[in-house]
């Protein structure tokens, strides 16, 4: 059992947190409990000093950021708002990055109520339909199929249409609500609660700030956890002590968001992240590396990586991950690589699976040995192809001064069973240029090459099948590869030697 004595410093009452995981301490004094301490307790002395909700207004940015059908669907979301008495909240990254000059298209909507409710009033009033899930409170409107009939409902009268491409597909609607972590990395237990306790989940106060949208309250800014005083001084804070203990991902996004804006991470909130790395090890590999990337999305995914680096983040999800001057140079190249078009039309290796981010992902790993890539890669959960891709790739690098030696057949037996962007990959970050010049003749020349005798032929010929087929046609292939024929009639003599030298029992 932790208990903390009344005149325990803050210190003390953020370690027991921290280290227990508990969001609530009991207080004793002389042996008996005189209280509880909550990390709101703890969050209100720590807290920034905030703005006062309402004091500034967003109306005017707000308009002149959204296109008119966007604006328009805000606008009908909030009148259905009001006439449920919900309060209606535009939140987190949208806000922030209204006030920062950076508007976006994709808004997050809280309902102080019901949200559900709320997505079948609009369905009814508007048309669409709604996916919803209970235990979170929140409805999915399904606008796609409604978009031209918006248009023309919403259009002012007298004014230009609506374009309709300018609506979303979907809106998400979330009811307000508050969350509780049983352990680190759980998924939260869910209560419904207010905008700013469901504003206290979030990772940070930077993402905290929230615009009210209905009545007379609309553009009103909402600052409840200092996120406005932090937004202008450039840092990066948690909400509370154990906001890496809930979720260790928020590690990734501290640095994500820092390199982004130019921030800088808060000294506390750097402290709580380090001594938070080691809770990586609990995080699925899938939820690593939709954050990874989201990362290389960014163009300060460079600098993401080498902060990452730098604070241990790599080693902390696995040892094996390289980063320094060269992985960053290979892992630019991989993701500028392009397919050429000559090199896309493989007969038998037609490209399945995008291009990006797989190339980043081989060009990242394909120094590793085969164990080590396989481990890495099973670790960020690679889909099974990417990982085979990177193995073959690895196995392509470590050839490549005997592959710019090989006959044109040779290569072409060593290229026809690799992945095209393993290939691809492995030319892009190659410096010698007879390899690049051997992938280049295979895809644009070698490859296509066959001999004029099939199977067929030979089947018309009385030779009953077996493996003997493949012998005897890749003989007849590496012949015109290596230019040993160059006419039918060469290739007809050479498959008379073929037969005549087949076994009896062939």
């Amino acid at each position: 059992q932790v208990t903390v004595p009344p005149d325990a410093p803050l210190e003390t009452l953020q370690q027991v947190m921290t280290d227990t995981g508990w969001g609530q301490v009991p207080v004793v004094e002389n042996g008996e409990i005189i209280g509880i301490v909550t990390r709101t307790d703890l969050l209100k002395i720590l807290a920034p000093k905030q703005a006062a909700s309402g004091q500034m207004n967003l109306a005017d940015k707000l308009e002149a950021s959204l296109p008119p059908a966007r604006l328009a669907l805000l606008q009908i979301v909030a009148e259905a708002a009001q006439r449920q008495q919900a309060a209606l909240y535009v939140v987190g990254g949208f806000v922030r990055d209204l006030l920062l000059e950076r508007p976006s298209l994709d808004y997050d909507l809280v309902v102080e109520g019901d949200a559900i409710a709320l997505g079948r009033a609009l369905v009814q009033q508007y048309g669409g339909r709604t996916t919803t899930h209970r235990r979170f409170g929140t409805a999915k409107w399904q606008i796609g199929s409604i978009r031209s009939k918006l248009a023309e409902q919403l259009s002012p009268i007298g004014g230009p249409p609506l374009d309709e491409s300018n609506f979303p597909e979907t809106l998400d609607l979330v009811s307000a609500r508050r969350e509780f972590y049983t352990h680190p990395t759980a998924l939260p237990t869910v209560e419904r609660g207010s905008i700013k306790l469901d504003l206290h989940r979030r990772d940070f106060t930077i993402n905290t700030l929230a615009m009210r949208l209905d009545g007379h309250y609309y553009g009103d800014l909402h600052d409840h956890w200092g996120g406005l005083a932090d937004l202008q001084a450039g840092l990066v804070r948690v909400l509370h002590s154990l906001s890496f203990v809930d979720d260790p991902t928020r590690i990734l996004r501290a640095v994500r968001f820092e390199q982004r804006f130019g921030y800088q991470i808060e000294p506390r909130t750097l402290e709580l992240l380090e001594n938070a790395l080691s809770l990586l090890d609990r995080v699925s590999g899938d939820r690593i590396r939709h954050e990874l990337n989201h990362m290389l999305q960014e163009s300060a995914w460079e600098a993401m990586f080498a902060r990452m680096s730098d604070l241990g983040v790599f080693e902390a999800i696995h040892p094996a991950l390289p980063w320094d001057q060269a992985a960053k140079e290979r892992m630019r190249t991989g993701l500028n690589a392009r397919i050429p078009p000559l090199w896309a039309g493989r007969p038998a290796h037609q490209l399945e699976h995008p291009v990006q981010p797989a190339a980043v992902y081989l060009s990242w790993l394909i120094v590793l040995d085969a164990g080590e890539a396989v481990s890495a890669a099973n670790r960020l959960r690679l889909p099974g192809w990417m990982s085979d891709q990177i193995q073959s790739a690895i196995a392509i690098r470590s050839m490549q001064d005997e592959i710019a030696r090989m006959s044109p057949s040779q290569v072409v037996a060593k290229f026809d069973s690799q992945p095209t962007l393993s290939l691809v990959v492995c030319d892009a970050l190659s410096n010698d240029p007879n390899f690049k010049q051997q992938v280049k003749a295979y895809f644009e020349r070698w490859q296509s090459i066959q001999p004029g005798t099939s199977g067929y032929d030979l089947r018309a010929r009385d030779i009953p099948p077996g493996p003997h087929y493949k012998r005897v046609l890749d003989a007849l292939r590496a012949a015109w590869l290596d230019g040993k024929i160059s006419t039918t009639e060469e290739e007809t003599a050479l498959l008379e030697d073929l037969l005549d030298e087949l076994p009896a029992d062939e």
